[in-house]
């Protein structure tokens, strides 16, 4: 069987050093990790991260139990956040899991954190030009953040699901006005 030629072995080489050296100048996603990063449940987490969120590709990120989509980034995901407790911040439930919106729904980028979850997960959300929509980006990564159980008594719950005190409450004085003049 014959060898390659050398200089078809050198054109080989050099072919497979552009890739490389191309991979590499793709930067990674700066991003701290959360302070419960080295959990083993975000560790499931993470070999679960889906390949794509929206449409946009996973990127590589320089921290523990996080992941990014899209260049530029458009979705940022950390796992390992402290869990948030009641609110009354709007909650929702995508494909099982339950998400608190904790910001502005108005602001340009928005911060889910997941509930009855420990630890919990924040995603951020880019929106506008270039961005992706929450109902794009929810539903592709309910099967990664399934892999922590939820709390059976911790679910989103409509005000509907809350029953009232049974005592009647006490009426509130109202303000009397005062005419001058």
């Amino acid at each position: 069987m014959p060898f390659p030629s050398a200089r078809r072995l050198l054109a080989v080489l050099a072919a497979c050093s552009a890739v490389m050296l191309l991979a590499a100048c793709a930067p990674a996603v700066a991003l701290d990790a959360a302070p419960d990063a080295n959990s083993p449940k975000c560790a499931d987490i993470t070999v679960h991260l889906p390949d794509t969120v929206a449409g946009k590709a996973k990127r590589v990120t320089n921290a523990q139990a996080t992941g990014a989509w899209g260049d530029p980034a458009v979705v940022l995901l950390r796992c390992g956040v402290a869990p948030i407790g009641p609110t009354t911040k709007p909650c929702i439930t995508v494909n099982g899991i339950d998400w608190v919106l904790e910001n502005d729904p108005a602001a340009s980028a928005l911060r889910y954190i997941t509930f009855g979850r420990t630890p919990a997960t924040e995603i951020v959300i880019q929106h506008g030009k270039g961005g992706v929509t929450d109902a794009a980006v929810l539903p592709d990564l309910a099967d990664a953040i399934g892999s922590i159980p939820q709390q059976k008594k911790e679910k989103c719950q409509d005000a509907a699901d809350v029953t009232s005190p049974t005592t009647t409450p006490t009426s509130v004085p109202s303000p009397t006005t005062t005419q001058v003049g």
